[in-house]
């Protein structure tokens, strides 16, 4: 290992043709920090048992666990999509806005980011607990006879990950949107395209690489997220990080954490190549955009 670690230190590059710069002192810290303690979390879960991979094959044919692993999917997906639908709207409204009224309109969007995410989690068991806002609404309306269970269902998951996380699509589309000239839009009207035809055409492509970006932070957020599935959804109704903390800290299964672990992360990269793939597809200039 040391010989390893010594190597990776000399090594280097060169930028444009000049001098070789060092980049070993940061591929060590990469090593060491990052590459390594993941090894040596990862390695057992793939050669225990009684074949390599043979933990990761029992994963997938638990019936338990593949329940746990579609809803994690599930309220992934569908948090993405529902952030993907508000906040490119929203981004492109505040982009269009004044600038001395885009960076007031920029912190309340972030605002959920900025409160603890425990308070965020007991506000919504307020607002949809048996005795919250909107069930007392509903029956003063009378249009339920008793209490909704709104709360500890995949619904309360998706609604408090979606006030989480919808920031972040917001605040990373802007961004792209705002570098984008106004008179490309009143070029494509003057030329007959209606306003949303000219958006689709015009500002969707080159907002492309603050989408697909804003997507995987939302994706990845909502697939590894905790607290707000551990409040909001209860031991009921468990994701795939509530599920590595039993199986660590009440179980005391690590190997079966670690299994866990690794599928999210060969999930999230899986999710980052294919919002790839759906960008190269609907922008035919390419590049990479993750």
């Amino acid at each position: 290992m040391r010989a390893v670690i010594q190597a990776v230190s000399s090594a280097s590059v060169r930028v444009n043709g000049g001098e070789p710069r060092p980049i070993g002192p940061g591929l060590v810290i990469l090593l060491v920090c990052l590459a390594i303690p993941l090894l040596r979390v990862l390695a057992p879960s793939i050669f225990s048992g009684n074949y390599p991979f043979s933990f990761y094959t029992d994963f997938f044919r638990d019936g338990y666990y593949m329940k746990i692993f579609l809803r994690t999917v599930k309220i992934a997906v569908i948090t993405t999509a529902f952030c993907m639908a508000g906040g490119i709207p929203t981004a492109y409204f505040i982009s269009r806005c004044p600038k001395k009224y885009r960076g007031l309109l920029l912190a309340l969007s972030i605002f959920p980011m900025m409160t603890n995410s425990v308070i965020r989690s007991f506000a919504w068991i307020n607002i949809l607990g048996s005795n919250g806002i909107v069930n007392k609404f509903l029956l003063t309306a009378g249009f339920v006879d008793k209490p909704a269970k709104l709360l500890y269902t995949d619904f309360a998951i998706i609604i408090g990950s979606i006030y989480l996380f919808l920031p972040l699509m917001i605040v990373t589309v802007t961004g792209v949107m705002e570098n984008i000239d106004d008179d490309m839009m009143e070029a494509a009207q003057s030329l007959g395209a209606a306003r949303m035809e000219a958006f689709m055409k015009v500002i969707f492509p080159m907002s492309l690489p603050g989408i697909i970006v804003g997507g995987i932070l939302v994706f990845t957020g909502t697939l590894t997220a905790y607290t707000t599935p551990q409040l909001l959804g209860g031991n009921s109704n468990m994701v795939m990080a509530t599920l590595i903390y039993q199986r660590a800290m009440s179980v005391g299964d690590w190997t079966g954490a670690s299994v866990i672990a690794f599928i999210m992360i060969i999930l999230t990269l899986g999710v980052i190549k294919g919002f790839n793939a759906l960008a190269l597809r609907l922008d035919r200039r390419g590049g990479n955009y993750a």
